[in-house]
């Protein structure tokens, strides 16, 4: 099977921008991730970069490759169910092991989770057109979810939002210690993470990964629309995602990020926007392929994409090793952590256009084709270059 590179390309500017976001996660205390007032009022590098992060980024790469991860769904049908199967609870096996041991903030279990509900439904939808509006309609019910749980009065914001100085001191504890302590600090978050799963996060997830088969059951995904409409239709998604999500930014700044407008109302335009950038950023790089295609920066971020799980992991080992066993953790502020977003995007790249000279896949990516093969009783050949 031919690949397509823009597609790749879409994948690896997804990975690389979700470490925008995630780069708070390693570097700053679980708070920090939403809330730049998670330890008092913000200096104005951290609101400023939190507002325009918040704008670019925040939760519109991670959808973008949600909607990937189900074009790649659409994509795996004609392998057949024991296939699918294998890869995705290989997957989850894989994520439930990630966020035990290196890192709390792992996205493959889920996607991996969601993914074992998702495929069924995408193999029986009627039309590109039917599994779109199911994608839309579970989206928009997450959306509904929010406003509900936004109904029940909680006083409080806790050590999620505003942790007081000893639970600060206790998470920089347990994570620059590590051991079955972190261990086991990691286990309760993935027993909350499951819930939100089932209670919320699950529906958007699912909507997305719905949204993203049905672009690539479309052609959408493959390119056969006309430059025209990706340009034009990646504009208008994009310009109406900033006109969303800008009021909300400013909202919350002025509101103080307190912990109620920050969880429940004004999150709902920031999970509105992050569907209609996704789905905008991967419109212009459709659109203008014809010139990014020239560039080899472009053909090398295409890299990350093939190798996409590997660099995923690869993020990980990185950041952990800097903020966790080197005691970076807590050292930096917002602004100053997104300089490590540079050389580690640089490792990506590199790692992966040097790696791919040689072989065809990711070494992470061959291991798990080898293993769906062998438990799902396929016959594909197991050759690594």
């Amino acid at each position: 099977m031919t690949r397509n590179v823009t597609l790749d390309f879409v994948r690896g500017v997804a990975l690389l921008g979700i470490l925008l976001m995630n780069i708070n996660s390693f570097g700053l205390p679980q708070a920090a991730y939403l809330n730049p007032a998670w330890r008092g009022v913000p200096a104005a590098g951290d609101a400023w970069t939190w507002a325009a992060i918040g704008v670019i980024a925040q939760g519109k790469f991670l959808t973008l490759f949600a909607l990937l991860f189900g074009a790649g769904l659409q994509m795996l049908l004609p392998r057949g169910k024991h296939w699918i199967q294998s890869r995705l609870t290989l997957l989850v096996l894989l994520g439930f092991i990630h966020a035990l041991l290196l890192w709390e903030g792992d996205i493959l279990l889920p996607y991996g989770l969601i993914g074992l509900i998702c495929w069924r439904l995408v193999r029986d939808a009627a039309s590109a057109k039917s599994l779109f509006n199911t994608g839309v309609l579970l989206y928009l019910v997450s959306v509904g979810v929010l406003l509900l749980l936004g109904m029940i009065p909680i006083n409080e914001a806790g050590d999620a939002w505003s942790p007081g100085a000893a639970a600060v001191y206790d998470e920089k504890l347990w994570k620059l210690g590590g051991g079955l302590e972190a261990v086991c600090r990691r286990a309760i978050m993935l027993a909350d993470q499951l819930l939100s799963l089932g209670a919320l996060y699950g529906w958007q997830l699912m909507g997305t990964m719905l949204t993203g088969a049905a672009l690539m059951r479309s052609g959408w995904l493959k390119g056969q629309f006309p430059l025209r409409h990706y340009r034009r239709t990646g504009a208008l998604l994009v310009f109406s995602g900033v006109v969303i999500v800008l009021p909300a930014v400013a909202a919350q700044w002025h509101l103080g990020w307190r912990f109620f407008w920050g969880t429940w109302p004004l999150h709902i335009p920031f999970q509105l926007a992050a569907l209609l950038q996704a789905i905008g950023y991967a419109a212009l790089i459709f659109g203008y392929w014809p010139q990014l295609c020239r560039l080899r920066i472009v053909l090398a971020v295409a890299c990350v994409g093939r190798m996409a799980l590997t660099n995923y992991l690869l993020q990980t080992l990185i950041c952990t090793t800097l903020f966790y066993r080197f005691g970076l953790f807590m050292q930096f502020d917002r602004p100053t952590l997104l300089l490590f977003v540079l050389p580690v995007w640089l490792v990506n790249i590199l790692f992966s256009a040097i790696w791919l000279r040689f072989y065809r896949q990711g070494p992470v990516e061959w291991l798990w084709r080898q293993l769906t093969r062998r438990t799902s009783g396929s016959s594909l050949p197991h050759t690594y270059g």
